[in-house]
């Protein structure tokens, strides 16, 4: 099973985070999330539960253009790409190039496991969504 790891940290220490790390001031360690939000509520706009019903139609359905998966999902294929170029940004979905340049979306992860920090840490690296 593949698993992405989604952590949440304040805009401006993933910020500071950011450039400590590009400076090669600090590296971030191993098994942090990949994928970071600024809070809970950001997190749960992007993993929505129709959003995540539509991950599992694009991993279980595997369409071959973004107007298939409108046909599929009943939903409007310009609110679909939005919504898929969101995910793609955060690591969900992969937009891979088919025939004649449609994109085709592909979730590359079988879960997702949110990190929570209860108290301030600094154990986390940032990589801002969006």
């Amino acid at each position: 099973m593949k698993t992405l790891k989604i952590g949440i940290m304040a805009y401006d220490r993933m910020k500071e985070r950011t450039l400590a790390i590009a400076r090669g001031e600090e590296k971030p360690a191993s098994g942090e999330p990949m994928v970071w939000f600024t809070s809970v509520e950001s997190f749960a706009k992007v993993l929505s539960e129709r959003n995540r019903e539509l991950l599992a139609l694009v991993a279980r359905e595997n369409p071959h253009s973004l107007t298939e998966l409108a046909r599929l999902s009943g939903r409007n294929k310009s609110n679909l790409s939005r919504t898929l170029k969101t995910m793609s940004r955060c690591g969900l979905v992969e937009l891979e190039r088919g025939q004649r340049g449609t994109l085709m979306p592909r979730v590359p992860y079988d879960e997702v496991k949110l990190d929570v920090p209860i108290t301030s840490s600094t154990r986390q690296a940032a990589v801002p969504p969006g």
